[in-house]
């Protein structure tokens, strides 16, 4: 299929730099994403009539399927491959096979409250006090490149959390003098930390004189004709190069990245269909998380000009309601949030109906007329009845109104309803997100109950002072006997309990 006036535009527009790029179909949702080295050279590849002979049944279906597509551009390779993975974990286009499991990328973590720090690799950050360096789209340049820094700063490889003499004499590391061996007390403990911390700097970007030396070597091996170890210094530097260089940080979508075809349409669209007198340009959703009436929570979240506005998201846990009522969790919720919005607009003064107003244009309930109306009712003791507000049930994707008895039902196909279900769907997976984090963190504490003798205080005070179990199992015996309660013996033994779990 040749591509459309609107694609070939866009294709041309496209610079030659690395970045990841989105394929839609019709409706606008994205049915694959990709990742290239020069965004305009791989995007057109898809729409040369000359290599269609050679596409599978599978890539002429995504093809025939694309409509439209968003690029959006990162400053070096591993940058693209980090955010190619973030967005497919996010979208789960069906074109995509890889990045679908839960693979992730290495980390490079130490602990500088260990006894005796060490280096090691993982793929998943935790906060348990540690320092984390990466993550590293290379996964084979990081662990040649450790191997090089334990060497250059004469760190330990050897597994044990605390080695000792009895590890030592069977430690290669040791006997070939990579490491320094603090387990022997051939160095003293505090001499060893300035060496995994001067390892720390480098990591942090700090590589340019070991580079400098690396090339100087290479240039010295290839002018006496030894062009063997001039390689091998060829590839130690590249792996240097790739696991020292800075990547992005995707923790967060790009707040630029494209989310629909034309955001602008479907806001208008969206002003028409409600009869309501501005463009939506800021839109608040709420939802509703809990589980047989534990861990009652709710979310809002806000979208300006149609995509997530992610520092105005908030999430509440519910305060007054007693077992389980979403209606009263709806109200609660709405009661808190524009309680707090007319607190702010009456200490700055601001006009509500003016542009500076913190108010949205449009509130969108996650349910149908129960929920709807009791949000309303909080609004209108508020005295914030003008905004407007709606309620959108999943079932048959209903808009519901106050004061309307019959339903607004949108075609499928619609950018308006589109937007709807996006800001819907954000709010609904961020109370689930905030719910799940507080299951687990009630699981974990629990721990705490099975260790004998242990008592209420004492457990809020430990989880008081750590945080969380993860952070109690980190900390040191002398840190947990300061705590009330808890002296010597009892530390050891909570340590002891807490490492065979």
């Amino acid at each position: 299929m040749p591509a459309n006036e609107a694609i070939r535009k866009k294709i041309s527009r496209l610079p030659h730099k690395p970045g990841v790029y989105l394929m839609k179909d019709r409706f606008g949702t994205v049915i694959y994403i990709g990742k290239a080295r020069s965004l305009r050279k791989r995007v057109s590849q898809y729409f040369h009539p000359s290599r269609r002979q050679r596409w599978d049944m599978k890539l002429n279906a995504l093809v025939e399927a694309i409509h439209d597509l968003d690029v959006h551009q990162v400053r070096s390779e591993p940058d693209a491959v980090l955010l190619e993975g973030k967005l497919i974990k996010e979208f789960k286009p069906r074109y995509n096979v890889s990045f679908k499991d839960d693979k992730r990328f290495l980390l490079l973590k130490v602990n500088l409250k260990d006894p005796i720090p060490r280096f090691t690799l993982t793929r998943l950050r935790q906060d348990d006090g540690a320092r984390y360096f990466g993550p590293f789209a290379n996964s084979g340049a990081i662990r040649r490149t450790m191997t090089m820094v334990r060497q250059k700063f004469s760190l330990r490889g050897c597994r044990p959390l605390t080695p000792n003499k009895h590890d030592y004499k069977h430690c290669l590391y040791g006997h070939l003098k990579h490491c320094t061996a603090p387990c022997i007390d051939n160095i003293s403990t505090e001499d060893y930390l300035k060496q995994v911390e001067a390892a720390c700097e480098f990591l942090t970007g700090q590589s340019q004189e070991m580079e400098k030396d690396l090339k100087q070597m290479m240039q010295k091996a290839a002018e006496r004709l030894d062009f063997e170890k001039a390689a091998e210094l060829r590839d130690m530097l590249q792996d240097l190069k790739k696991a020292t260089q800075k990547t992005g940080k995707f923790s967060r979508l790009p707040y630029k990245l494209p989310l629909a075809i034309d955001p602008v349409s479907d806001l208008t669209e969206l002003r028409k269909v409600l009869s309501i007198r501005k463009i939506p340009v800021r839109i608040e959703g709420f939802d509703i998380s809990n589980i047989s009436g534990t861990f009652k929570v709710a979310s809002m979240v806000r979208f300006r000009n149609g995509r997530p506005d992610r520092s105005n998201y908030r999430r509440y846990k519910m305060k007054t309601v007693q077992g389980q009522d979403d209606f009263a969790c709806m109200a609660e919720t709405v009661r808190r949030r524009y309680t707090r919005l007319l607190k702010e607009a009456g200490e700055q003064k601001t006009d509500l109906e003016s542009s500076e107003s913190p108010f949205p244009e449009l509130i969108l309930i996650d349910g149908g007329k129960g929920q709807l109306g009791a949000a309303c009712e909080e609004l209108a003791k508020l005295g914030l009845s003008k905004i407007p507000i709606i309620g959108l049930a999943k079932e048959f994707e209903e808009i519901y109104q106050p004061g309307k008895p019959d339903p607004i039902r949108l075609d499928h196909r619609s950018g308006a309803l589109k937007l709807l279900q996006r800001v819907r769907d954000e709010s609904h997976r961020f109370a689930n997100t905030f719910n799940a984090q507080l299951r687990l963190k009630k699981i974990s504490e629990s721990l705490l109950d099975e260790f004998p003798g242990i008592g209420q205080s004492r457990k809020a005070a430990l989880l008081k002072k750590f945080g969380s179990v993860q952070r109690i199992k980190t900390a040191s015996m002398e840190e947990i006997s300061q705590l009330p309660g808890f002296g010597g013996k009892t530390a050891e033994k909570l340590k002891l309990f807490l490492a065979a779990r």
